[in-house]
């Protein structure tokens, strides 16, 4: 039975090691009184001058009263990849080993028994496989707890330089990368002011509200730039995080707003919102303060900390949920649409309107399912070394997002939403006709 106890332990661990991100900096944890048998740490990209930092203090074991002595060769720290801790798992399950130290699949860091004393334990190993590890405490005494701080540091070596890079190998690109995304979102929001100034006799209030977002995306990009860069080198955010997750905060409230609003058709169609409309805000922006709390406990906790599995659950759950609920406005407006076209004789110019607003509905939904689904997707079978692709294929894909917005929404004279030429309502009736199946919700 204890056998079979400490296999579904190790599956449960094994489960959230196969479905984390890479986070990689120095980092210190506090272990207390944990009797866990695995406690991952950090997963890192190696390549083949990589190295590992690890310093273990403040060491205490305990076991209960009458317990024999524990054997401390198993218990300590090694790197496993994931196809490694798939094979690991399926040695324990054939009953071929008990504890992953026995498995030559594993690198061993350290156990227990090359303590000198329980006072503290540095170490320092080469890596020079290239390859995806994670850093792992192993405990296989039945019943022991164990008490320690440990900070780990992983890094490659530059091969010219010999300077440290604290980012993993698939991901050391990604300063540049945001860098050069915040350059676009800044030209972004010059070219905005400069049509906002053009066509300042056609703006409406929603236009100021569509640059604050451009800002915002563009400051977002900027502190994740620095924070990226100064974790490259030195280990740490110094600070750059915090920025990072305040912008990310009013970014991400902002930009589901904005879909709220626009989906509402506030400022184009009608100068308020009603009441159901407003709910919908109600919701999407406490929701979304609940998604960056949950964002800013997993990174300060790491991917395997005792609770991020959960908080990892929460975020998407609430991202999910946020990005249903900025549908229903839209929906709605295609809805009263409809009706209008068939009552007021205005034809031609609620066909336009229920063309532009069934527009953006299709491509909300392709942008939500793109973010989602698809990067994440792309994350998970893409080799290590090319995870910055993932994000490049995300910040694409919301560059597209607000472009498109911004397109179809600029302020202009002639706008979609206003009247069109008489000679052209009788057509447009016809073809909302004609289309009217097609708009069925």
């Amino acid at each position: 039975m204890a056998a079979v106890y400490r296999f579904l332990s190790l599956l449960v661990i094994g489960t959230a090691l196969l479905s984390t991100t890479t986070v990689a900096e120095i980092r210190s944890t506090e272990i207390r009184s944990d009797a866990r048998s695995t406690i991952p740490f950090d997963e890192f990209g190696f390549t083949h001058s990589g190295r590992l930092d690890l310093n273990v203090s403040r060491i205490a074991l305990s076991l209960p009263d009458g317990d024999p002595k524990p054997d401390l060769k198993r218990v300590g720290f090694f790197l496993c990849t994931r196809d490694t801790w798939i094979h690991v798992l399926d040695q324990v399950a054939r009953g071929e080993i008990s504890c992953p130290f026995q498995s030559e699949l594993i690198k061993h860091i350290f156990t227990f028994d090359k303590l000198q004393n329980f006072d503290r334990y540095d170490s320092t190993s080469n890596i020079t496989e290239a390859n995806l590890f994670t850093l792992v405490f192993g405990n296989c005494v039945p019943n022991l707890k164990v008490s320690m701080s440990v900070q780990s540091a992983m890094y490659n070596l530059d091969d010219t330089s010999n300077r440290r890079d604290y980012l993993s190998a698939g991901k050391t690109n990604l300063p540049w990368i945001y860098f050069l995304f915040f350059l676009i979102y800044s030209i972004l929001a010059g070219i905005w002011v400069y049509v906002l100034y053009s066509k300042r006799l056609s703006v409406f209030r929603i236009h100021f509200f569509m640059l604050a977002v451009l800002i915002l995306k563009a400051l977002n990009l900027l502190c994740e730039t620095e924070d990226k860069s100064y974790i490259k080198k030195t280990g740490t955010a110094h600070g750059w995080d915090v920025l990072f997750y305040i912008f990310s905060f009013f970014k991400g409230i902002t930009l589901f707003t904005l879909i709220v609003l626009i989906g509402t058709g506030w400022s184009f169609l009608k100068p308020y919102l009603q009441d159901k409309e407003k709910k919908v805000l109600m919701i999407v922006i406490p929701l979304q303060v609940i998604a960056n709390v949950a964002q800013v406990v997993i990174d300060e906790t790491g991917p395997f900390g005792q609770d991020s599995y959960t908080w990892k659950q929460v975020f998407l759950l609430v991202d999910v949920i946020c990005c249903c609920a900025v549908l229903f406005p839209i929906v709605w407006s295609i809805k009263n649409l409809r009706e209008a076209a068939r009552t007021d004789g205005k034809a031609a110019v609620n066909l336009m309107k229920l063309t532009l607003f069934r527009q953006y509905y299709i491509v909300v939904i392709c942008y939500i399912y793109f973010t989602r689904v698809v990067v994440y997707a792309l994350e998970t079978i893409t080799s290590y070394r090319y995870q910055w692709t993932s994000v490049v294929a995300a910040e694409l894909a919301t560059l597209a997002f607000y472009v498109f917005t911004g397109y179809n929404f600029k302020p202009k004279v002639h706008n979609p939403y206003f009247a069109l030429d008489d000679e052209e309502e009788e057509a447009a009736a016809e073809e909302l006709k004609r289309l009217d199946d097609e708009f069925e919700l």
